[in-house]
């Protein structure tokens, strides 16, 4: 049967629900910004697929649900028209001898997942999987399973493919989802991803993130890296054409102006310590956004009605956002 379908919110998680109901139904997508998306938290990230990483600060069910994700990314991307980045080498966490405490305290608070598991690292083995980073670390944490994408791409080619397959767009329009209904207008079924969109009705809050691009010719390194730090950890994902994004992995603030020159510092020094390269880098962009999160920071999946809502995941947009669409794309025909 086919269904005429609504989704509202055109970020990360309403692209994938599109993507898979424009294969079989009549789809309309409702976002409140235009089709470039600046404000959705799913563009302001570094797109890594880190369950275990994760782990160490979600519960087990959310980072196994990670690894379930990161087996679905490659077919999600092959259904796409235009070429996106996908990348399964595993990530390094590294930190400098001075903060060998904050390593062995992230290694310890490692869940153990489905047989993967994390693999201490000594100087030598760090130089082999990076050899930029020889001599730079005598310690640290290898993670096998993990990966990344890249969300630019994804975002554009996701957006040419629901073109292509005659998705109507609705932007630069807020709506009123009440009564199973969009502006008083009825649909089968409407898929809520508005994110912070829902903030008063779902009680969400917004944690920020910060990012910067940077185009680094005399860097190279072929996996994400992390650096344990007492006080700033950063991550640093390297992407396509000498681009790396480097970010913070969290800030409990919903101040959602742009980034501040001490943060701004801080985060590119620290980047500076792990490769003294990206001093020569080009600074494409600083971008800050808030990311969707409940109290207990869990995502959430509901029904009610015709209208299922798909919100809160936090930090773990990419990690977890198949895995969900899916969960809640399975109440469609139960209604």
């Amino acid at each position: 049967m086919q269904y005429h379908i609504a989704i509202v919110g055109f970020g990360l998680a309403g692209r994938l629900a599109a993507l898979e109901l424009s294969k079989q139904h009549n789809v309309s997508v409702f976002e409140a910004d235009d089709e470039h998306a600046l404000n959705s938290a799913g563009k302001v990230a570094a797109a890594m697929l880190a369950p275990l990483a994760e782990s160490v600060l979600c519960e087990a069910d959310l980072a196994q649900m990670g690894l379930d994700s990161i087996n679905r990314w490659p077919q999600i991307i092959e259904e796409l028209e235009h070429d996106v980045f996908f990348q399964q080498q595993g990530t390094l966490v590294v930190a400098h001898q001075q903060d060998k405490g904050d390593l062995q305290s992230f290694t310890q608070r490692i869940k153990p997942l489905a047989g993967h598991n994390a693999e201490a690292l000594n100087a030598q083995k760090i130089a082999q999987l990076e050899p930029e980073l020889a001599n730079r670390f005598s310690q640290g944490v290898f993670l096998p399973c993990e990966g990344q994408i890249d969300n630019q791409a994804f975002y554009k080619a996701s957006y040419s493919m629901l073109n292509r397959r005659k998705v109507k767009f609705v932007f630069n329009q807020r709506v009123t989802i009440k009564n199973g209904e969009i502006n008083n207008r009825p649909f089968d079924f409407i898929i809520d991803c508005r994110g912070l969109g829902a903030k008063k009705e779902q009680l969400l809050r917004g944690v920020r993130g910060e990012v910067a691009r940077l185009y680094a010719p005399e860097v190279n390194l072929t996996r994400p890296v992390r650096l344990m730090h007492p006080r700033y950890p950063i991550y640093i994902a390297p992407k396509p054409n000498n681009e790396y994004v480097i970010g913070a992995t969290e800030i409990e603030s919903q101040d959602s102006g742009p980034a501040t020159v001490r943060s701004t510092l801080e985060l590119l020094s620290a980047a500076y310590t792990v490769h003294s390269g990206f001093a020569e880098g080009r600074l494409l962009g600083i971008q800050t956004g808030l990311r969707p999160a409940f109290s207990d920071n869990r995502p959430q999946v509901k029904k009610s009605g015709n209208v299922i809502s798909i919100n809160g995941l936090y930090r773990h947009g990419y990690m977890l956002a198949p895995v969900l669409v899916a969960q809640a794309l399975s109440y469609i025909g139960e209604y």
